[in-house]
């Protein structure tokens, strides 16, 4: 049987050695290619490389890593759907019940989703997912904005009625009073306002309606036929106070009139007999004003 010499990673040599032994240390990687050795025959070392006899073992240590088959060009891989992007969706639809509250939630999760699935390069999907959930969540969004604005302002309206008909009923309340101290007769047309005022000082800001545009420091008119007539000898149904385009101590008839309600196209008048209509403009005509 053949020997070998080797020259070692030692720099050391060593004989008699066995070509099994050879092919064992390539395999296990202490020879390869580069390591000197010389048979019985050699008189001087050479390469390993060069020995035809492990040109076999050689080869099978440098053979190239089996790599795993790619995909062919026809067939892609799966991709997964962003989490966000469903979130969006759910939430947005979700505003409807909950008057925008998960709507604005779903517009902040579709806009973080369109912009990861974006910077994902195709690795993650979604996108229209996440598009459908933003514009929903902010359409919905928009609408429970519009929905409140729209409430608060359509109860601004019934606030000014019912300030305007408190206003009224304080303004009755004088007027009993003044006719109490002054032998039951109603104040003259002329200065019915600073009689009711002086009558009750706490009525300073009673006098005008929070609908009023106007800048008159009162908003109601006083019957003019009235002025210091006897209380219990006016018709029940006669106008007292009614609502006019203003001014202090403000009287006359049905000229003064509102040409515009302020209160859901009803206009607030007190008659004789206490009662307080609140009438359309249809209404009005109907109006008794003689004692």
């Amino acid at each position: 049987m053949a020997t070998y010499t080797i020259i070692g990673s030692d720099q050391k040599p060593y004989s008699l050695v066995a070509a099994d032994d050879i092919r064992r240390w390539i395999a296990e990687g202490r020879l390869n290619g580069q390591s000197l050795m010389k048979s019985e025959s050699d008189a001087e070392f050479r390469p390993l490389s060069t020995f035809a006899e492990f040109a076999a073992a050689l080869a099978a240590t440098t053979a190239p890593e089996t790599m795993p088959p790619r995909l062919s060009s026809g067939v892609s891989a799966p991709v997964k759907n962003s989490r966000l992007a469903t979130a969006s969706l759910v939430l947005g639809f979700l505003g409807l019940l909950t008057c925008g509250v998960t709507a604005l939630i779903g517009l902040i999760l579709g806009i973080i989703a369109l912009v990861k699935i974006k910077q994902s390069r195709g690795a993650l999907g979604g996108g229209s997912i996440a598009l459908v959930g933003t514009i929903a969540s902010g359409i919905i969004l928009l609408m429970a904005i519009l929905f409140i604005t729209f409430a608060k302002l359509e109860g601004i309206p019934h606030a000014y009625r019912n300030t305007c008909v408190a206003n009224i009923r304080l303004l009755e309340n004088a007027l009993n009073t003044y006719a109490v101290y002054n032998q039951n007769h109603y104040p003259a047309a002329t200065n019915w306002c600073d009689a009711l005022l002086q009558t009750d000082a706490s009525l300073t800001n009673n006098f005008r309606c929070l609908a009023d545009s106007s800048r008159s420091r009162c908003s109601y008119a006083f019957n003019a036929q009235l002025s210091g007539a006897e209380v219990s000898k006016v018709d029940p149904n006669t106008v007292v106070i009614f609502e006019s385009s203003g001014g202090w101590n403000l009287s006359g008839g049905k000229e003064l009139l509102l040409a515009k309600p302020r209160h859901y196209n009803r206009v607030l008048v007190l008659l004789a007999g206490g009662h307080l209509e609140q009438l359309p403009e249809s209404e009005l005509v109907q109006l008794r004003w003689n004692p």
